[in-house]
């Protein structure tokens, strides 16, 4: 099966984590044995980028040949159908469905041939049956649990200090980091021990220490699709506090030191106080195995092959030269 990928979210020289979780896909597709071509719109860079990438598409699809294409979010799924000579699946990641892009996103959707959301609140707010819900998976292998004490120790952080982390982005309005500062501030008060700490600008690679040092990870936003950040502080065993967004409610729900709460600060200081209380690690990992990368692989694969087996062959295909040809001719 060869697939091309078009994604207007993945890494660069010059944002090199910027979509990471679709690389990571990408490559744990490829190891499930699913031939992969990417092609990346810039759009962040220029508007006009997503234009010029309805030619760009054109010109891949005339110099090679593919079973379908694989678009992730809404303005990359309006490019790939911009033709009609390969499936298309789209993936709505999330931020698409709490603004102005929503209205785009009913409608390119029943013009696709596969709909995959990655939480069931979205599944909920599109209201389209033939949906599936897969959300992103997790690198196990990457964010995986350490000894507290060593991974604070690697980082220089007291041992003594109670540790509230925030990772990712904070500056965008929606992330409702004035939350944040305000809890925070609140729990300081009543603890004198607890210290906050900002994770942002450090490399993939670099997360998983920082969550093994903490204590509880904190998650205030308007509105999510499905957190990165909260499935990785799963895989670590990392105690979590966060509003209602997105699939948190389902990824975390049941697990002791986990604590949903509302963007009232009062509130998030007394979940966040919870959390802190609970002292030990989770078994958060035990709880989402099922979003491990390589099982999420295997479901979208499966939904790429349901796609083929409904539509069928691609006229083009008979371009491509035939696997058992190909033997007989070496």
């Amino acid at each position: 099966m060869k697939v091309l990928v078009l994604t207007n979210m993945y890494p660069s020289k010059d944002r090199p984590y910027f979509g990471i979780f679709i690389e990571e896909q990408v490559t744990s597709l490829r190891e499930a044995g699913v031939e992969i071509d990417v092609l990346f719109i810039n759009g962040a860079k220029s508007k006009l980028n997503y234009l010029w990438g309805i030619f760009r598409l054109w010109w891949r699809l005339l110099t090679h040949r593919y079973d379908l294409i694989h678009a992730h979010y809404v303005f990359s799924g309006i490019i790939a159908r911009a033709q009609f000579l390969y499936p298309v699946v789209l993936t709505h990641h999330g931020p698409e469905f709490w603004n102005w892009q929503f209205i785009t996103c009913r409608i390119i959707t029943p013009l696709v041939d596969k709909v995959f959301l990655v939480s069931p609140e979205m599944y909920y707010r599109l209201k389209f049956e033939k949906a599936e819900v897969i959300p992103c998976g997790i690198n196990f292998d990457l964010f995986k649990p350490m000894p507290k004490e060593q991974a604070r120790e690697e980082l220089g952080i007291p041992q003594d200090k109670k540790l509230i982390l925030w990772v990712g982005e904070y500056t965008r309005p929606e992330k409702r980091f004035d939350i944040v500062q305000e809890a925070v501030a609140l729990a300081q008060k009543q603890d004198p021990k607890i210290d906050f700490l900002l994770v942002a600008g450090k490399s993939h690679q670099e997360i998983p220490k920082y969550m093994n040092a903490g204590d509880v990870l904190l998650l205030t936003s308007d509105a999510e699709g499905s957190p990165m950040v909260i499935k990785e502080a799963m895989a670590c065993n990392l105690p979590i506090v966060s509003v209602a967004v997105g699939d948190v409610p389902e990824v975390i729900g049941g697990t002791d030191g986990c604590y949903l709460c509302t963007q009232d600060p009062a509130d998030v200081t007394e979940k966040l106080q919870l959390a802190l209380k609970y002292g030990k690690q989770t078994n958060g990992r035990d709880k989402i195995g099922h979003l491990e990368l390589s099982q999420i692989a295997k479901k979208i694969i499966t939904q790429y092959q349901e796609v083929l087996c409904s539509k069928g062959p691609s006229f083009l295909s008979w371009l491509r030269p035939h696997p058992k040809s190909q033997q007989q001719g070496n």
